[in-house]
């Protein structure tokens, strides 16, 4: 069955350095593994923060794999990932997306998704902005990000992207589908961005998805924030 990954990785030093100047190398080199059918490396903001910023010691891998046996060939891929001072994994199920992510649905001919979750939900939101709606965009994320800071039942989360402005995507891990819809429907400040996206069209692509983590490693700004909540 098709498993999805994230990987966060951070590096310092000249690591850091040799990282910044080889990513577009890396994403080559990793369009090209064995059995992937969709990955991005994509850049993070600093901290936990969604806001216009970026961490060029930090570093994300999105990616939907054949199965087990694919995402296990990727290892260290291929010695790039040696040197990271921290490093954090997490193997995914897909419970359902939808959108498009650069014209692709990354679970696109892939076994259908699975039903129901009672444990922990990962949540991917990725979406280009439109070019006049950019302002309008940036002037509501430090409302969401304020309130998803404290938002019951919220592990951890990490603002990721392409570039640094205009093809946002976010991920986070939260206890259970529950938090995740009351974050989205009942906090006012994401309730009313999610309906300013509608009415003003602000995004020209969007892709959302909900995956149930299955393993974890390594840590997260120094824990697991998936301790103790997996079978």
């Amino acid at each position: 069955m098709v498993v999805a990954s994230f990987h966060l990785l951070r590096f310092e030093g000249a690591h850091a350095a040799r990282r910044l100047a080889s990513v577009p190398v890396d994403r080559r080199a990793l369009r090209r593994l064995d059995g992937l059918r969709f990955a991005r490396l994509l850049g993070t903001g600093r901290g936990d923060t969604m806001t216009t910023s970026a961490d060029l010691r930090r570093w994300a891998v999105f990616a939907v794999w054949d199965d087990g046996e694919a995402l296990a060939r990727l290892g260290d891929f291929g010695g790039r990932w040696a040197g990271a001072v921290e490093r954090y994994d997490v193997t995914m199920a897909p419970l359902g997306a939808h959108g498009s992510w650069g014209g692709e649905d990354p679970f696109a001919d892939s076994h259908p998704p699975i039903e129901g979750n009672d444990g922990p939900v990962a949540v991917v939101t990725r979406a280009t902005v439109r070019l006049r709606r950019l302002r309008a965009f940036l002037r509501s994320v430090p409302g969401v990000e304020a309130t998803m800071s404290d938002a019951p039942g919220l592990l951890a989360a990490v603002g990721i992207g392409e570039v640094p402005i205009g093809r946002q995507a976010t991920f986070s891990l939260w206890s259970d589908a529950a938090s995740v819809q009351s974050f989205a429907y009942s906090q006012p400040a994401h309730a009313s961005v999610v309906e300013r996206t509608r009415v003003d069209d602000w995004y020209g692509e969007e892709w959302f998805a909900r995956l149930r983590p299955v393993v974890a490693s390594g840590t997260w700004d120094g824990a697991d924030p998936l301790a103790g909540t997996l079978a």
